[in-house]
């Protein structure tokens, strides 16, 4: 999914947590990956700045009261990026019970009046590297939240990546991947020293 940001001179590392489970589906899950999250993101002493590449955002907060870099949850990026190319947005959320946590989070973000249709497809993160079942299900159900008055959508699992193409064709909607939407975010905050905090601009 980052690979087209690769070519405006800052190196994207993709680091997978070793202690998360295969797939945060859970609220329970995403909130057990925060502490070795954290951990992670101290480690990386030469890192500029920090995407979190789950759709829950867990530890997104945490991490920027850790850091003065900047940090961008994939979640809120999508959202933002949504809001810029379309009136209503739609998201395509992998299981029934994702869909709660994402309304919890639009809901404190204030743009729950921009939201058209969260819909699941009945598909664990897993299942997602079927890539027929995958596709299939994601254009049944964008299209679906098109008929919501979507006139964008969200993918709503970074595992969905490889889709982005053949579901803006299908759909004839912008399909916004998160992952890529942190990814562009965060270079630009690096690029111009912007961050949460004040202090990484005084020590620019």
């Amino acid at each position: 999914a980052v690979d087209p940001l690769r070519s405006f001179g800052i190196p994207i590392r993709c680091l997978t947590l070793a202690e998360g489970p295969p797939g945060i589906e859970s609220q329970r899950q995403a909130d057990l990956t925060i502490v070795p999250m954290l951990e992670l993101a101290a480690a990386q002493e030469d890192a500029a700045g920090f995407v979190i590449a789950c759709f829950g955002d867990p530890g997104l907060h945490a991490l920027r009261d850790q850091t003065d870099l900047p940090v961008v949850g994939i979640q809120e990026a999508a959202v933002m990026t949504a809001l810029t190319l379309g009136q209503q947005f739609g998201v395509i959320a992998i299981l029934p019970p994702s869909i709660p946590r994402h309304l919890r989070a639009f809901g404190a973000m204030g743009v729950l009046d921009r939201l058209a249709g969260d819909r699941a497809l009945g598909l664990g993160v897993a299942d997602l590297a079927d890539a027929d079942k995958s596709l299939a299900a994601m254009i049944a159900t964008g299209k679906r939240l098109r008929d919501d008055g979507a006139n964008v959508l969200i993918m709503g699992c970074a595992g969905m990546a490889r889709y982005r193409g053949p579901l803006q064709q299908a759909t004839g909607l912008p399909v916004v991947e998160p992952t890529q939407a942190a990814t562009s975010m965060a270079l630009g905050q690096i690029q111009l020293t912007l961050s949460h905090k004040l202090q990484r601009i005084d020590h620019a």
